[in-house]
C-alpha cells in the first residue's frame, strides 16, 4: 500500500496548482500526454521529468582548480523547451548596447535532452519500462534504485555542450551560434520524435492506461453500424492503438492565457452490477436518461446495439440504480421495436422515445411515451407539422416541450429544428432565426434552463467543433464565442450540464484527447480541461452520460476494430466534486438556487449526541447573497479584524479526524504547520488557509442565528458511522458540519512549523563538516562523501571511492562513528572490490561492528553470509527474480556457480525444483551456502558439491544448468553439457558482452555448445529462445543471459 500511497501524494501535487520544485515550477507540456500515460498504469508513477531543453548558463567564474570536478550552480541566460530562435539567442549574446553585465561568469550552450523518472510498484513492472525505454533509443536508460522504493531513469546520450567565454568577452561568433543553435534544433526533433515514439510504443504494448491517438485520416461509411462503432468509424488496428504528442501538445491559448491542460484529474470507477447480467449494458446507441421521481435517483436505459449473447439491436428497458449497482429488467407486453441511434427524454414521470433505426434501410419516425409509475410503454399518435425519420439526431426538453435538431436518414442530413408539445401531442417545425446551424448528426443537445446548446456532430465530410445556443423563448440561434482552447471537433460523444458548467467528453475520432473532460464555465465563457483518470482504455464513443447527484454515470460505448473486434464499455461512475471551486459555491447559478431552496429536511446521519437541522448543510452558500462578494476582500476584512497572520480552527478531539479529513479535502488545511492539542488535551487546532477563514467567519453568525431558531433537529453525519461519506460531501455541507460541530477560528499563538525534512546526505554532510572544521582539515574533502549507498541486513555499506584521501584516516574512529549515526546504521562498511582470484572473495570492510555477518531478506528468501569474505551483487535482482518464477517442479538443476546460493535458493523456493546440485570452491561461500539451505528449510532438495566444478560436477542428470560466473562462464561449457541428460536441457549462460557485439555473442554460444554436444556423442538441435539483458556492467557492456534451448533431434545429419 505504500506504493499507492506515495503515487497518489504525487498525482495530488501533480494536479494542484502551485508550483512544483523544479525551477520552472510547472510541468512540460510536450509530455504531459506520455506522463499522463504512464501515471494511468497502476504500477508506476512519474517523479520527476523534462522534456528536453536549449539554454545558455552563465556559471561562476572558476578561481582555483580541483581534483574533482564540482558543479558550480549558476544562472539560466536563456531557456526554452522549444527549438530555439536563432536570432533571440544571437541578440542576447551580441546586444546592441554595450552595457556591462551585473555579475561575470562563463557561458555554456547546452541541449540536454529528454529525462524521466518513474517510480515502479516492482521489479519485473521496471524491467518491462526500461525495455521498453532502450527498444525507443533511449539507450542509458535503467534501474537506478532497488532499495525501498525501485526507480528508473529514462533518458539517452543525444547531447550538447559548448563553451562560448564569458559575459563580458563571447569567444565566437555571431555565425557560430547560429550553427550551434540549428544543431542543437536538429537535436530538439530528433528528441521529440523519439519520445512520441515511445509514447506510441507504450500504448501499443498495452503498458499505458487509457491513452489513444486520433488517427489522421478516417473513412467514414453509413452502411454497417451493426458491426463498427456503428456507422461512423471504420478504421485499422494501428489507428485506434497508436498514440503520440501532438494532439495535445500545442501552447497555451495566447487570447485567454489558459493553458491546455488540466489541473486536476478526476476518477474513472466501474460500477459494480448485481441483478441482471451486466453485459446487457454493453451497449452503444442506445438511451439512458435520468429518472427523479422515485424515491432514489434511477437511469432507464433502452434500445441500442449489443447486449447479453449475439450482438444485434435491442428493445430492452433496464433500470439502473448508480449508487447500489442494482439493474433490473422491465418486463411489458407492448414495447417499442428494437432501435438504436434514438433519443430519449424526460418530462415529468414519462420518458419520451424518438425515431432511430430498425435496420439498415428502416429509419423510424415513431414516438414511445414510458410510464414510470405504471411501468407502461405506449405509442404516441402525434399530429401537426410532418416529423420525417431520422436517427442519430439530438433531442433536449424545455417545460413540456421537445426539441429535436438534425439527424440522419439513410444518406441525408437533416438541419431542421422540430418541437414537440407533449401537452396536446403536437409536432411544429421553427423558422430560421439568427445564425442557423448547419445540417448534422451524430452532435449533441441538452437543456440548462430556458436555453439549448448544442456542440459538434457530423456534416458527411468532417467532423465538427462549433457551440450553438438555442433561446427557447425568443426561437434564435446564436454560435457562442467563447475563451481558451476550444474543444477539438468531433462526433457520437457525450455532454451534460452540471451546476454552472457544460461538460463533453470523448467521441469520434478516438483520440488520446478524449481521454479529458472539456469544461465550459457557462458564467465567463472559458473552456478549461480535467484529465479522466482510468486504467481501462476506454472509449467513450457512443455513450450516454447522466449526472446524478454529484456523479458522472457512463453508460455503453465502444468501438469496433477489423483486427481486434467488438469492444464495449462496462458502466463508469465520475465524481465530479474535484470540479467545484470555492468561487463556485459563492457564485450559484439560478437553477443551483432553486433546487436547494426547496430542499426537503432530510436526516442526514449520525455524530455521537451532536445535532443540527438537515436543512442547513449545504444551504450557507445558495441563499440570496451579495452577487458582489469577494473572497478576497473578505479575506483582507477578517485579517484586519483578528490581526493575526495565523489561524487555527479549534475542535472537540473527537471530532479531528473528521475535521482533519474534510479540510484535507477542501484544501483548506495549512500543511506547512503541525496540528496540535490544547486545554487538557481536550480540543484541536488544525491549522488552517485564509481563504478558508474568509469563507468560515463570513457564514458562521448566519447559521448560528438559523440554529437558534429551528425547532426540529436531526442528527449529523460521521465518516465512520452510517451517512453521507466525505467523498460525497460538497464544500457548503463540510462548512456548515465544522461550524455545527463547535468549530471556531482562533489566532494561532503556538504556530508550530511543520520542518521539512532533511536527507542523510545533508545530516552526514554537515556532521562531517562540523568535524573537518574542528580538526583544521580542508572543506574539499567533503566532495567525497558518498551519494549513494547499499544496505545489507543492518550493515550501511559505502562504495569503494568514497572518502578516498589519506587525510580521512587522521580522523577516522571518530568520522565512521558520526558517517553511521548519520546513516542510521548499527554497522557501516565500505566495499571493496572483489579479489582477483577464483573463488570471487569479497573485500568489504568494516568500519563500526564487530563482524560482517548479516542476514539479507529478499523475495521470501534469507540470504546469510559474511560480507567481508562473500560478494553480493544487487544487479542480479532480476535475474533471481526470472529464475524463481520457472516452473521446475519435475526438474532437477544443475548450479555451477553456486556461491551462497545465489540461483540456487529462487530455483528451490520459487521455481520449486526437484533437486538442486550446488557446485562451489569458496569455503566461506559454501559455510554460507550451507547455513543458507538450512535457513531456508530446503536442505531435503539440495546437494552441495565442494570443489572445482570441472571435476566434482554430476554428468547426465540435469533438466537445466545455471553458468552463473561473469565476465564469462566459457571454461565450464564443456561441463554443462556434460552435466544435461541425452535428451538435452536449458543452459543459463551469464555474460558480459558489448552492447554492439550481442548478436555475435549468440551466434557464438550456439556454435559453440553444438560442438561441444558433437564432441559427447549428442545429436541435439540447439538454438537460444531468450536474452535477458541483466543490467549495464561498465560503459557499453551489458550483463546478458542466454536461456540455450537443446533438444535431442529425432534423425541426425551423418557425422552426428
Amino acid at each position: 500500500m505504500e506504493f499507492e500511497k506515495r503515487k497518489a501524494s504525487v498525482l495530488a501535487d501533480m494536479a494542484s496548482e502551485e508550483a512544483d520544485k523544479s525551477p520552472k515550477g510547472t510541468l512540460d507540456r510536450p509530455i504531459i500526454p506520455l506522463l499522463r500515460a504512464i501515471n494511468q498504469h497502476p504500477s508506476y508513477f512519474t517523479t520527476s521529468s523534462c522534456s528536453g531543453r536549449i539554454s545558455i548558463l552563465s556559471q561562476p567564474l572558476q578561481a582555483t582548480s580541483t581534483k574533482k570536478k564540482k558543479a558550480r550552480g549558476g544562472s539560466w541566460l536563456f531557456i526554452t523547451h522549444d527549438p530555439a530562435d536563432p536570432d533571440s539567442v544571437i541578440d542576447l549574446l551580441f546586444p546592441a548596447d554595450s552595457t556591462p553585465p551585473a555579475q561575470q561568469g562563463e557561458l555554456v550552450f547546452r541541449f540536454e535532452p529528454f529525462i524521466l523518472a518513474v517510480e515502479c510498484k516492482d521489479i519485473f513492472s521496471a524491467q518491462s519500462l526500461v525495455s521498453t525505454a532502450i527498444s525507443c533509443g533511449f539507450r542509458e536508460s535503467g534501474i537506478t534504485n532497488v532499495h525501498k522504493r525501485i526507480i528508473i531513469a529514462v533518458r539517452c546520450s543525444i547531447r550538447l555542450e559548448v563553451p562560448l567565454g564569458e559575459t563580458d568577452r563571447i569567444m565566437v561568433s555571431p555565425e557560430y551560434v547560429r550553427y550551434l543553435v540549428g544543431i542543437a534544433n536538429e537535436k530538439m526533433e530528433m528528441n521529440r520524435r523519439r519520445t512520441e515514439a515511445f509514447l506510441q510504443v507504450l500504448q501499443t504494448t498495452g503498458l499505458s492506461g487509457p491513452t489513444q491517438r486520433a488517427p489522421e485520416r478516417q473513412k467514414y461509411t453509413s452502411e454497417n453500424d451493426d458491426c463498427g462503432v456503428g456507422d461512423e468509424l471504420t478504421t485499422d488496428s494501428s489507428q485506434l492503438m497508436t498514440g503520440g504528442c501532438k494532439a495535445a501538445s500545442t501552447d497555451a491559448d495566447p487570447q485567454s492565457g489558459l493553458s491546455r491542460y488540466t489541473v486536476c484529474s478526476i476518477s474513472v470507477t466501474q460500477v459494480v452490477i448485481v441483478g441482471e447480467p451486466v453485459e446487457k449494458l454493453f451497449l452503444w446507441g442506445h438511451s439512458a436518461c435520468t429518472l427523479n421521481n422515485t424515491s432514489q435517483t434511477k437511469i432507464l436505459v433502452f434500445g441500442g446495439f449489443g447486449g447479453l449473447g449475439r450482438h444485434a439491436r435491442r428493445n430492452d428497458s433496464l433500470v439502473l440504480d448508480p449508487f447500489c449497482g442494482t439493474l433490473n429488467a422491465i418486463n411489458v407486453k407492448e414495447i417499442p421495436s428494437p432501435r438504436l441511434g434514438h433519443t430519449a427524454s424526460v418530462i415529468g414521470h414519462y420518458v419520451f422515445i424518438i425515431g432511430g433505426r430498425g435496420d439498415p434501410t428502416k429509419i423510424l419516425d415513431d414516438v414511445w411515451v414510458f410510464d414510470t409509475d405504471k411501468n407502461k410503454w405506449t405509442l404516441l399518435e402525434c399530429t401537426g407539422n410532418m416529423f420525417y425519420p431520422r436517427q442519430r439526431h439530438a433531442a433536449a426538453a424545455v417545460g413540456s416541450k421537445i426539441y429535436v435538431f438534425g439527424g440522419l436518414n439513410i444518406e441525408k442530413i437533416c438541419s431542421s429544428m422540430h418541437v414537440l408539445d407533449t401537452e396536446n401531442s403536437t409536432w411544429s417545425d421553427i423558422s430560421i432565426l439568427g445564425e442557423w446551424p448547419c445540417a448534422r448528426h451524430s452532435h449533441s443537445l441538452v437543456a440548462k434552463g430556458s436555453q439549448l446548446f448544442m456542440f459538434g456532430g457530423y456534416d458527411g465530410e468532417t467532423p465538427l467543433g462549433d457551440l450553438y445556443s438555442f433561446d427557447a423563448k425568443t426561437y434564435l440561434w446564436k454560435k457562442e464565442k467563447t475563451g481558451g482552447r476550444a474543444p477539438y471537433a468531433r462526433f457520437s460523444h457525450s455532454m451534460f450540464v452540471y451546476k454552472s458548467y457544460l461538460g463533453i467528453v470523448g467521441g469520434c475520432p478516438v483520440s488520446q484527447h478524449y481521454e479529458e473532460l472539456a469544461l465550459l464555465d457557462l458564467r465567463t465563457h472559458l473552456w478549461k480541461y480535467v484529465m479522466l483518470d482510468s486504467v481501462d482504455k476506454c472509449l467513450f464513443v457512443r455513450s450516454t452520460v447522466n449526472v446524478v447527484g454529484d456523479d458522472l454515470v457512463v453508460i455503453g460505448g465502444g468501438a469496433s476494430c477489423y483486427a481486434f473486434g467488438t469492444r464495449f464499455n462496462e458502466p463508469m461512475k465520475m465524481c465530479l466534486l474535484p470540479l467545484i471551486s470555492p468561487d463556485d459555491l459563492i457564485f450559484p447559478s439560478d437553477l443551483d438556487e432553486k433546487a436547494i431552496e426547496h430542499q426537503s429536511e432530510e436526516v442526514i446521519g449520525k455524530n455521537n449526541d451532536l445535532l443540527v437541522p438537515g436543512r442547513f448543510l449545504g444551504k450557507i452558500f445558495t441563499e440570496k447573497s451579495d452577487s458582489n462578494y469577494e473572497p478576497d476582500v473578505i479575506a483582507v476584512s477578517f485579517k484586519h479584524q483578528m490581526g493575526a497572520k495565523n489561524w487555527v480552527l479549534q475542535l472537540g478531539k473527537k471530532y479531528a479526524k473528521l475535521g482533519k479529513d474534510i479540510l484535507k479535502k477542501f484544501g483548506w488545511l495549512d500543511l506547512g504547520r503541525k496540528v496540535y492539542l490544547c486545554e487538557d488535551e481536550l480540543l484541536i487546532c488544525l491549522p488552517v488557509t485564509e481563504k478558508f477563514c474568509a469563507l468560515f467567519s463570513e457564514k458562521e453568525n448566519d447559521l448560528r442565528d438559523a440554529l437558534g431558531d429551528v425547532g426540529g433537529l436531526h442528527p449529523v453525519v460521521s465518516s465512520t458511522e452510517k451517512g453521507v461519506l466525505i467523498n460525497e460531501l460538497s464544500c457548503p455541507a463540510a462548512l456548515n458540519f465544522l461550524l455545527a460541530c463547535g468549530g471556531s477560528i482562533l489566532e494561532d499563538k503556538v504556530v508550530r512549523v511543520r520542518k521539512s525534512p532533511r536527507s542523510p546526505l545533508k545530516i552526514m554532510s554537515e556532521a562531517v563538516g562540523y568535524l573537518l572544521e574542528d580538526r583544521g582539515l580542508p572543506q574539499h574533502l567533503l566532495e567525497q562523501l558518498p551519494t549513494r549507498w547499499e544496505r545489507l541486513g543492518d550493515i550501511v555499506v559505502l562504495p569503494v571511492s568514497s572518502f578516498s584521501d589519506p587525510a580521512w584516516d587522521l580522523i577516522g574512529d571518530e568520522l565512521w562513528s558520526i558517517v553511521a549515526k548519520s546513516l542510521g546504521a548499527r554497522r557501516l562498511g565500505r566495499q571493496g572490490r572483489i579479489a582477483p582470484t577464483g573463488t570471487r572473495d569479497g573485500t568489504l570492510e568494516i568500519l563500526v561492528g564487530d563482524n560482517g555477518w548479516v542476514d539479507h531478506h529478499e523475495n521470501g528468501i534469507i540470504y546469510s553470509f559474511d560480507a567481508t569474505k562473500c560478494m553480493f551483487s544487487w544487479g542480479n535482482l532480476s535475474e533471481k527474480l526470472r529464475m524463481a518464477r520457472l516452473d521446475c517442479r519435475d526438474e532437477v538443476v544443475v548450479d555451477l556457480f553456486a556461491g551462497i546460493g545465489y540461483f540456487v535458493l529462487p530455483f528451490l523456493f520459487g521455481a520449486r525444483a526437484k533437486l538442486v546440485y550446488a557446485c562451489e570452491w569458496n569455503p566461506h561461500a559454501i559455510e554460507a551456502l550451507r547455513r543458507n539451505v538450512e535457513a531456508n528449510s530446503l536442505t531435503d532438495r539440495c546437494i552441495i558439491l565442494e570443489g572445482d566444478n570441472r571435476a566434482i560436477a554430476p554428468k547426465g542428470v540435469a533438466d537445466r544448468v545455471c553458468l552463473g560466473l561473469l565476465p564469462t562462464s566459457e571454461g565450464s561449457w564443456h561441463t554443462a553439457v556434460r552435466a544435461l541428460r541425452s535428451e538435452g536441457g536449458i543452459l543459463h549462460i551469464h555474460g558480459n558482452v558489448k552492447d554492439l557485439e550481442e548478436h555475435l555473442w549468440s551466434v557464438h554460444i550456439v556454435k559453440s555448445i553444438n560442438d561441444i554436444a558433437k564432441s559427447e556423442g549428442y545429436c541435439w538441435e540447439v538454438s537460444i529462445q531468450h536474452v535477458e539483458r541483466v543490467k549495464w556492467y561498465g560503459p557499453h557492456i551489458r550483463h546478458l543471459v542466454a536461456d540455450v534451448r537443446c533438444k535431442k533431434q529425432i534423425q541426425c545429419n551423418t557425422g552426428c
